[in-house]
């Protein structure tokens, strides 16, 4: 790849700054999208305790749009994937073994792969990989915040009434109410801990972290 009578080798190098940069846009986009969740979410929780008054389901108005926020982020990372596999694939067979040949490559028909993904660029990951990945990360937690922050609106903060009482949003019954909730976190769950098969390029393993630092004196 590296003879000088192809210049292939410039060709990669200049393909793969291309793909980190891709990477790194995508990044930012995903960091984008939590951000924007995270802040609606602080100021909807401002809002929802700063008074009794003011009805507790704009709290169930957060999940929603949180909800939103993750099938945006979901879609992204998908696309984000799409760079990063590629990146990662030039960087397990080319440096790697460039830095050290005795370890040969991970993919004998690497390069082909990754012409048939110049081609015919796809998507990598699934929908649902995809949501469960942002829910392990960031959404999982943020919305077990607006959960827990609603059961304590209809329960602890307001004292006076019977909480299923208090859950209740107009003509719809406290107890539709809670059991609706119910089924969407436990979906929510299902979703981020049921075993699949994993189709997203890894890029950390567990290691040692002194292995760096290690040396002979």
């Amino acid at each position: 790849m590296v003879d000088d009578s192809t210049g292939l080798g410039s060709v990669m190098a200049h393909a793969y700054r291309g793909e980190i940069d891709r990477v790194g846009t995508w990044r930012q986009r995903l960091d984008e999208t939590t951000t924007w969740a995270v802040t609606l979410m602080a100021a909807i929780l401002t809002w929802a305790f700063s008074s009794p008054d003011n009805p507790h389901y704009i709290l169930l108005i957060g999940i929603v749009v949180v909800t939103i926020f993750l099938g945006i982020e979901a879609r992204r990372y998908r696309d984000y994937d799409v760079f990063r596999s590629r990146a990662r694939v030039i960087q397990e067979n080319l440096f790697a073994n460039a830095l050290d040949p005795s370890q040969g490559i991970e993919s004998h028909d690497w390069r082909a792969e990754l012409s048939r993904d110049y081609r015919r660029p796809t998507l990598k990951v699934s929908v649902y990989e995809a949501l469960a990945n942002r829910l392990r990360r960031v959404y999982l937690a943020l919305l077990s915040v607006l959960l827990v922050a609603w059961v304590f609106r209809i329960t602890a903060f307001a004292p006076r009434q019977d909480w299923l009482t208090t859950a209740e949003i107009g003509r719809i019954p406290g107890i539709a109410v809670v059991a609706v909730v119910g089924v969407f976190y436990v979906v929510l769950l299902g979703v981020t801990f049921w075993p699949h098969e994993r189709h997203a390029k890894g890029e950390f393993r567990e290691g040692d972290p002194d292995d760096w630092k290690e040396t002979d004196g």
